[in-house]
């Protein structure tokens, strides 16, 4: 029995051949307590198109109030979702937020469309069961085929220092998550602090993050938390985004400037 689908358009497969989603997981245990603010770097992301992921790491089972609202108020900001794990969780907690927030950009994007197709009101929620299903399986078809592009940024303070191995085995499963998708996938890893910087480049975009396993032995833990300069240049760092480098950092200096 048919579906009732209409086939695609050739201008419609090239669309679901040639999206890229972009996101920034954000691994971290505390809070910042240096530089820019970081709520206000995740929404210069999402400006950007760029969705921002917090995952909180859990350290002595707790994770004080005010880590737990910069958490929630990055993701929040950055259009993406947090999620606070246990050390031990932290593998298949990277793999179901990077997921997830797939699955939740793309819905943002279907209820634009829908909105300009259908009116203002219109949502994905809103549409009767059978269509809704037929508009989910197109999203979980993007998931797989659209690229994919995700910057790790992740917490080396001196907190994280007994917990950075966990973060490796997680990134390591990531990889091989991911590479199961039809669609390309290119990571790159940032550190914060850097060893002589706030931020220091650990691996540039590649499809192979097992790449990984040659530079993370050399990580060190220490120092401060510069989170919003992290975003910061995260944001910069994506391949469009490189030669806006100059220009996000003279952007953010002025919006210091006018708030101070």
């Amino acid at each position: 029995m048919s579906s009732g689908r209409r086939p695609r358009t050739e201008t419609e497969e090239k669309k679901v051949k040639k999206g890229t989603l972009k996101q920034i997981l954000l691994i971290t245990d505390g809070c910042s307590n240096q530089g820019e603010d970081p709520v206000a770097m995740a929404s210069l992301a999402q400006e950007n198109g760029i969705t921002v992921n917090v995952i909180g790491v859990l350290e002595n089972d707790v994770i004080d109030e005010k880590g737990m609202a910069e958490i929630e108020g990055i993701a929040m900001a950055g259009g993406g979702i947090s999620q606070i794990v246990y050390a031990e969780k932290l593998s298949e907690t990277v793999q179901m937020v990077t997921r997830k927030a797939m699955t939740q950009t793309l819905q943002g994007v279907v209820n634009r469309e829908l909105r300009q197709i259908l009116g203002s009101d219109t949502s994905l929620e809103e549409l009767p069961p059978d269509q809704r299903g037929e508009v989910m399986e197109v999203v979980d078809e993007l998931g797989e085929t659209s690229d994919l592009e995700v910057l790790v940024l992740i917490d080396t303070s001196a907190s994280m220092k007994f917990k950075l191995p966990t973060v490796k085995e997680a990134l390591l499963d990531l990889s091989l998550s991911l590479n199961a998708r039809s669609g390309k996938n290119s990571f790159s890893v940032y550190v914060f602090p850097g060893k002589r910087e706030e931020v220091g480049l650990l691996l540039d975009w590649t499809p192979q993050l097992d790449k990984l396993t040659s530079v993370f032995p050399k990580l060190a833990a220490g120092g401060v938390t510069p989170t919003g300069p992290a975003i910061r240049e995260a944001v910069a760092s994506f391949p469009k985004n490189r030669s806006l480098r100059g220009l996000l950092r003279r952007d953010e200096e002025q919006f210091l400037d006018e708030t101070m």
